[in-house]
């Protein structure tokens, strides 16, 4: 329960028992106000509900240029995290969002929704069938490479956190990115770029640790 105000408590929440007289009794001498609880960490029960048969299809299997992103969420350890939830959200190959408010019109790809989501298992692992994105503007005039936008939630942390999925065969195009410019140093860029696969890419996503996947404040 959270509340603006911890003195302005609603009725519900003040409760009043008849003065005893004798002390140390329990019984309470005047009104109780309950105050602010802590925020609750996200459990192991995050994905119940929360995923469903098609989820990891952003395009069906066997699309024409359907590849996967296939990769582990790992904790500060190195461990695999069990029960993690992946989300993803990208522009199809022509740049364009399955969304109304893009001003560029809408998606032409038959099929692609735009939106993934994995829960983790077999060791950590995700896994979300999409499209390759395309490019789309960065607002500074020029373009980002092409990239997938990720959410990952998972036991132990009060929200979100908030990655990208970028491409290690699109290194001209990650060389003009703004986003990938403004970080630090090669090392942290790595964290970002997806290698390629058999049937698509691979990332691993660390929560901490060296190896601690770049996050971004949303």
């Amino acid at each position: 329960m959270t509340l603006s105000d911890p003195l302005d408590v609603p009725p519900s929440t003040e409760i009043s028992r008849p003065r005893s007289g004798r002390p140390g009794t329990g019984f309470l001498d005047e009104r109780l106000r309950l105050g602010t609880t802590p925020s609750a960490t996200v459990g192991p029960y995050l994905a119940i509900g929360l995923t469903w048969p098609d989820a990891p299809f952003a395009v069906a299997e066997g699309t024409a240029g359907a590849i996967w992103l296939r990769g582990r969420v790992l904790d500060g350890n190195g461990d695999p995290v069990p029960d993690a939830m992946v989300e993803t959200w990208q522009a199809d190959p022509d740049g364009r969002f399955a969304h109304p408010d893009d001003p560029r019109g809408a998606v032409v790809r038959p099929g692609f929704r735009g939106f993934g989501r994995s829960q983790t298992r077999d060791g950590g692992r995700y896994a979300i069938c999409t499209l390759k994105p395309g490019r789309v503007p960065d607002g500074e005039g020029g373009l980002q490479a092409p990239h997938v936008d990720v959410s990952v939630f998972a036991r132990g942390m009060l929200d979100r956190v908030v990655t990208r999925i970028y491409f290690a065969d699109e290194a001209a195009a990650n060389a003009e990115d703004v986003v990938l410019a403004s970080l630090p140093d090669d090392a942290a860029r790595a964290t970002l770029i997806a290698t390629p696969a058999d049937d698509g890419y691979l990332l691993d996503v660390h929560l901490q640790g060296a190896d601690e996947t770049v996050f971004f404040a949303v």
